[in-house]
C-alpha cells in the first residue's frame, strides 16, 4: 500500500511524480488553506514549513515524520511532538550559501557606510565620507558555527580577517582561526570588531545577546543577526545602537515579525534592515527539493534520514 504524504508546497507535477514513484500517494494543499479533515487521517509524512497555526497534528494519529522546509523549528508544537515517536527533520544547510553571502555583503556595507552613500546618491549629494573603514585585519566572531557560519567564513577567506566562533564545547571548525566554548562567549566578544548571530533559537539561547553581552563587546563594534530575532534582547540592542556603543547593525530577523511600524529600529541611521530575506535565492527551491527527494527515498528504504532534529537540544 502506498504511503500517504501531504505537501504544503507544490514543487510541480513532474517532481511530485518522481517522488510518487518511490511508493507514495501525495496530496498537495497550500498551508494557508490547511485544516484537519478526515481525509488526512492516514497521512504518514508531512512536508511543510508552518501549517501548525491552523492544522492540529494531534489529530493526525498516523503521522510518523515531518520534514520542515526551514532550519528553525520554533513554529513546531515541540512539546506535543516530544511525547510522540514522530521524526522531525529540517532543511539545515539548504539556505546556508545565500545567508553566507548576505553576511559578507552586510559586513562590507557596514564598514563602507553604504547606507549613507546611497542616501547621498538619492539626494544628488556629492560628499566624500572619510569615516569609511577597511575590513582587512579585523576580527569577526560568530555565535554558532553551523553550516551558515561555515559558508560565511569560507567566503571571508580572501579578506585577511581573523575568524573566531563559539560553539558548545569549543571544537575546531573548518575556516575558523579559533573556536571557543559557549562558557567562553564573553571572552570571545571582547575580541570582535563584528559579532554575527548564527545560533539556533532555543529556550537556552533566548536573549543570549543581552545588556551584559553588549557591555562585553568592543566599543564601536558591529552586530549582525541572521539567526532568530529572539536570541537578542531588542530593547538592549536599540539602547546600545543609540548610545554609540555599537557602531551599527545589520538585521534580517526580529523579535516580532513583521517588524512593527513604530519600532525604533526603522529610524536608526546606523542600522540596515531586511525583511527576513537573507535565505532567498533562485536556488532555494532546488536545494529544498533535493533534500526532500533524498529523504523520502531513504524513508521508504528504511534508511536514516538527513537532518533529523534533536528535540531536546532544539536543533
Amino acid at each position: 500500500m502506498a504511503i500517504k504524504a501531504l505537501f504544503t508546497y507544490n514543487y510541480g507535477r513532474e517532481k511530485i511524480k518522481d517522488i510518487e514513484s518511490f511508493g507514495y500517494d501525495i496530496k498537495v494543499v497550500k498551508e494557508e488553506d490547511l485544516i484537519y479533515s478526515d481525509e488526512l487521517s492516514n497521512v504518514e509524512v508531512l512536508i511543510c514549513y508552518d501549517p501548525f497555526k491552523t492544522l492540529d497534528i494531534e489529530k493526525m494519529k498516523n503521522l510518523k515524520w515531518v520534514q520542515l522546509s526551514s532550519i528553525g523549528i520554533d513554529q513546531l508544537p515541540v512539546e506535543y511532538v516530544k511525547d510522540t515517536s514522530i521524526i522531525i527533520s529540517n532543511n539545515k544547510g539548504g539556505y546556508s550559501i545565500p545567508m553566507g553571502e548576505w553576511i559578507v555583503l552586510k559586513t562590507l556595507e557596514l564598514f563602507k557606510n553604504s547606507k549613507k552613500l546611497y542616501e547621498n546618491q538619492t539626494n544628488r549629494k556629492w560628499k566624500i565620507d572619510t569615516s569609511i573603514m577597511e575590513l582587512y585585519g579585523k576580527t569577526i566572531g560568530f555565535i554558532g558555527t553551523g553550516s551558515i557560519a561555515m559558508e560565511a567564513a569560507k567566503r571571508f577567506q580572501g579578506f585577511g580577517v581573523n575568524l573566531v566562533g563559539v560553539n558548545t564545547n569549543g571544537r575546531d571548525i573548518q575556516y575558523f582561526n579559533k573556536c571557543y566554548a559557549m562558557r567562553e562567549l564573553d571572552e570571545m566578544l571582547k575580541l570582535c570588531d563584528v559579532v554575527v548571530g548564527t545560533i539556533p533559537y532555543t529556550k537556552t539561547t533566548h536573549h543570549l545577546i543581552n545588556e551584559d553581552r553588549f557591555i562585553e563587546m568592543k566599543p564601536g563594534s558591529f552586530f549582525i543577526n541572521v539567526a532568530r530575532g529572539s536570541i537578542v534582547d531588542e530593547v538592549s540592542l536599540i539602547k546600545n545602537l543609540k548610545s554609540g556603543k555599537l557602531a551599527g547593525a545589520a538585521l534580517d530577523v526580529f523579535e516580532q515579525e513583521p517588524l512593527k511600524e513604530h519600532n525604533p529600529l526603522w529610524d536608526l541611521n546606523n542600522v540596515i534592515l531586511t525583511s527576513h530575506s537573507s535565505w532567498i535565492s533562485e536556488m532555494r527551491n532546488e536545494r529544498r527539493f533535493d533534500l526532500i527527494y533524498s529523504n523520502m527515498k531513504k524513508y521508504v528504504q528504511g534508511e536514516e534520514l538527513i537532518n533529523v532534529v534533536n528535540l531536546k537540544k532544539g536543533y
